[in-house]
């Protein structure tokens, strides 16, 4: 894979010269045992190619198996021993299909920094990193932070102790002592410098620390490095670190970033490792956060209330969820409740030899995992999947192999959307309409003012009070509970949702309507006092729902006035209110609408019933969510 290095390269230039210290790995096994990369070539052989002009140049490679090849020590040290011009900044070279990239790190020993500055007595300290040439640019960079973090660790290490000066130091002697107890041949030198970095390797600290970081990088892609015994180093490489959950998948940093940009507070959090994971990558200034956290972790909890609980504030929870994301030890989620809805993820590894089959086996014993995601082969919700007759601990169970799926990435959920779309209308299409003189004009050359057009299509007697027969009739949240309809592939209706009031009926939430025999027990005089009183209310009330059709085009609007619950102010001013807040383009689904607009899921779901002519819904993905998953690379 090109996320995983070539090789690391360690490189000193000071007033002695140019010296390549140490690298890793410095052995390549093959099939036919050891390469021995340092062979020199016979200055004295001579190329038997009578044809060399016309021959077609071979591709040079300098990758074998996974590792750097073809490149000698001494040519090394040359190509990253750079000008102290070159130093504290970015550093890049493409050689064939090697791609080498380093920060220079200049600074001074410890015992003349205090003395004036002279070049004698500056260390540079190159750490360079052998990646695939066609490595993305988001490796690219974060190989480039990595080395730039173990140039600084190093030289605040230094400063404080010298603690470069004497690994450098110790490690200059090791090379002099090899060369000079073995005979300087072509054939023995190559075993020379191998016998040199085994005996580095075994004594060198930071040779030792290199390896380190180097096979931490091509297993899981996770730092958590300690040098000279006191300053500890952690780093995340995410397009690694991701894959241990989702194999052969590159997840890029600036997806996460993304992804955590959008977090809101209604969201929640699914750890995907054990607690004990989770001290790895947070540093000790962060532990007791970390602690405090954990105690009220729950995936039914959102963030808001978890920070609550913990007495933390919301934007400290954020940044340490947005760091247990980026470090692939947690997920985003929406707290698990009854009503969530999921489906099996598209890139699900659901076959005979998964190895997820025996692990969920093993987990829950007695159940099949097939059998299990099977009921959400069509987006099911888990209300769907529960009765109140089950027990407790079977629910339990339910709820605890759902989250299961998720850390797994099985499952996906999927969200409601709204979009405003208001049906053509048929007898609109022979009309012109002016919109700047309030005219609408028909095709006989006519003339007839939008106002009138209005009472044509919608009887001033609908303007009033809807009667029980139009509600009953229009609204599908009535007394028959019939489902709201869903797009096709959805296989269920947004209607099996339960709502969050307990208790509720959805017959209280209709206006009963007076019946004329309970004026006949007032007066005539109160009779005549209520009439006025309603005829005022009427007026009122047909200005009102007058302003709020206002917001609409004049097609919209005839389309709305067609719908019954448009003549009920308080439903049509909810509408409205939703529509201008933009809630009615696709981009907000039902739990951020009721989570910012303070509403319950019952009320938000019969406005949706009412108005269903010009509402169409349809589920899908949390953008906020799959960002993070949309632009994966597989390499599978």
């Amino acid at each position: 894979m090109e996320v995983n290095p070539l090789a690391v390269i360690i490189v000193n230039s000071d007033s002695k010269g140019d010296r390549l210290l140490f690298r890793y790995p410095y052995r390549i096994e093959c099939d036919s045992g050891v390469v021995n990369k340092h062979k020199k070539r016979n200055p004295y052989a001579i190329n038997t190619s009578d044809d060399i002009l016309q021959k077609t140049p071979q591709h040079t490679s300098n990758i074998t198996k996974g590792h750097l090849t073809g490149f000698t020590d001494e040519v090394l040290s040359t190509l990253f021993a750079v000008k102290s011009e070159l130093c504290n900044q970015k550093f890049e070279l493409k050689v064939n299909d090697v791609r080498f990239v380093s920060h220079p790190t200049l600074m001074q020993r410890k015992e003349f920094r205090k003395s004036s500055s002279t070049e004698r007595h500056l260390i540079l300290i190159n750490i360079v990193f052998a990646l695939h040439a066609q490595a993305s640019f988001s490796i690219v960079k974060s190989y480039y932070q990595l080395s730039k973090k173990l140039g600084l660790a190093l030289k605040m290490e230094e400063q404080r102790v010298g603690y470069l000066s004497e690994e450098i130091g110790q490690m200059i002697k090791t090379h002099d002592e090899v060369a000079n107890t073995i005979e300087l041949d072509s054939a023995v030198a190559g075993d020379r410098d191998l016998s040199a970095f085994d005996i580095i390797l075994e004594k060198s600290s930071l040779a030792q620390a290199i390896k380190s970081v180097h096979q931490d990088l091509c297993t899981t892609g996770l730092l958590n490095t300690t040098l000279n015994q006191s300053l500890t180093l952690s780093f995340c490489l995410p397009q690694k670190a991701h894959q241990s959950h989702k194999k052969g998948c590159i997840v890029e940093p600036e997806a996460i970033d993304k992804c955590l940009k959008s977090l809101k507070p209604y969201h929640g959090m699914l750890l995907l490792v054990d607690f004990a994971e989770l001290l790895d990558c947070v540093p000790p200034s962060g532990a007791s956060m970390l602690l405090q956290f954990f105690e009220v972790y729950n995936p039914l909890k959102s963030l808001q209330n978890m920070a609550s609980d913990a007495d933390l504030h919301i934007d400290h929870v954020n940044k340490l969820v947005g760091h247990l994301v980026y470090w692939a030890k947690a997920t985003i989620i929406y707290p698990l409740c009854e009503t969530n809805v999921y489906v099996i993820a598209p890139d699900a590894p659901l076959h005979t030899k998964s190895h997820l089959v025996e692990k969920f086996a093993a987990r829950f014993s007695g159940m099949s995992l097939f059998e299990v995601i099977s009921d959400f082969s069509l987006p099911t919700s888990i209300g769907h999947l529960t009765t109140p007759l089950q027990q407790t601990a079977r629910q339990r169970i339910l709820a605890q192999m759902v989250l299961w799926m998720l850390q797994h990435h099985l499952l996906m959920q999927l969200h409601t959307y709204v979009q405003f779309m208001p049906s053509d209308m048929d007898d609109c299409d022979n009309r012109s309409i002016d919109f700047n003189n309030d005219v609408v004009r028909r095709d006989d050359d006519t003339e007839q003012d939008i106002d009138e057009v209005l009472d044509d299509e919608i009887p001033r007697s609908s303007l009033g009070q809807a009667s029980d027969d139009e509600l009953n009739d229009g609204s599908m949240l009535s007394m028959s509970s019939q489902p709201l309809p869903v797009p096709n592939i959805s296989g269920r209706s947004i209607t099996e949702d339960r709502f969050s009031a307990a208790g509720s009926t959805v017959s209280d939430n209709i206006a009963a309507q007076p019946s004329s025999s309970h004026k006949s027990n007032f007066s005539m005089t109160a009779s005549m006092s209520t009439d006025n009183c309603d005829s005022i209310d009427s007026i009122e009330d047909e200005e009102k729902i007058k302003d709020l059709l206002n917001v609409f085009q004049l097609q919209d609007r005839i389309a709305i006035q067609r719908i019954p619950a448009s003549t009920n102010v308080d439903d049509l001013s909810l509408m409205v209110k939703l529509y201008q807040a933009g809630y009615f383009k696709s981009e907000h689904h039902l739990e951020e609408i009721m989570y910012f607009e303070n509403l319950r899921r019952w009320q938000l779901l019969q406005l949706l019933d009412k108005f269903r002519d010009v509402l169409v819904i349809y589920e899908t993905e949390d953008p906020a969510i799959a960002s993070m998953y949309q632009n994966i690379t597989n390499f599978n």
